[in-house]
């Protein structure tokens, strides 16, 4: 998952439907040109918990497994029953020319279905231990393409979703998280097979992973309520 690029779409697209949130101050870009001390990135664990569980409905996410952030990757919280796997992702998910990638504040509250626990979540443990282990963002990319030619991540599985519906989440500065969605991971393809992009199309491709080296492509759809059932303002 691509956070900030999602943030950036969808706070775009979804503005006249709920109020921005987390507006940042003059300047604050500036501040993240490097990754701040590591306690910036951590949660309280029953916190983040909570927050991972948020990202869907509880008769989803109650019986999920739930992981947290630890000093060196992701560790498990909460062993599940569903096959679907909850956490709070952090900024390093953006592509690492993008200017939030070391924000400490973005907390991506996401649930997976069974395929994208699978071959999705995979891309955020080996992109989050790599970062942890102090490798370099413009060598994370190469790591990323051994990783897929050594068969270490995992081909992308049909029926990779997830669901991103948290009030909670905060994905960038530019807006926190403008619109609950539905995230559907397919290979590379034209949005127009979706229907994405049209006049009254609830779907919208973002290429996430555009200038990264996962072949992936992200088809999103808005939902009207958020995880907790509490409804959007009409429009």
């Amino acid at each position: 998952m691509n956070v900030l690029r999602l943030a950036a779409v969808v706070a775009l697209v979804c503005a006249p439907v709920s109020g921005a949130e987390h507006r940042p101050a003059a300047g604050d870009h500036a501040s993240y040109a490097a990754m701040a001390p590591l306690e910036q990135y951590l949660m309280e664990r029953d916190a983040e918990i909570a927050l991972a569980r948020s990202a869907a409905p509880a008769s989803i996410s109650s019986d999920a497994t739930v992981i947290v952030l630890g000093r060196h990757g992701y560790d498990t919280a909460v062993e599940g029953h569903n096959g679907f796997v909850c956490a709070v992702e952090r900024s390093w998910m953006n592509q690492s020319v993008q200017a939030e990638f070391w924000n400490p504040k973005v907390r991506g509250a996401i649930c997976y279905n069974p395929p994208a626990a699978r071959s999705v979540a995979p891309i955020t443990f080996l992109r989050t231990k790599t970062v942890l282990s102090g490798t370099k963002k413009e060598q994370m990319n190469a790591r990323i393409t051994a990783a897929y030619a050594s068969k270490q991540l995992p081909s992308l599985e049909a029926g990779a979703m997830s669901y991103m519906m948290s009030k909670q989440a905060y994905l960038t500065d530019a807006g926190a998280h403008n619109m609950p969605h539905l995230m559907f991971y397919t290979p590379l393809m034209k949005g127009a097979e979706w229907g994405a992009d049209l006049p009254k199309s609830p779907v919208s491709l973002i290429p996430l992973f555009n200038g990264s080296p996962e072949p992936i492509d992200v088809f999103i759809v808005m939902t009207r309520t958020w995880s907790d059932e509490t409804p959007l303002p009409s429009m």
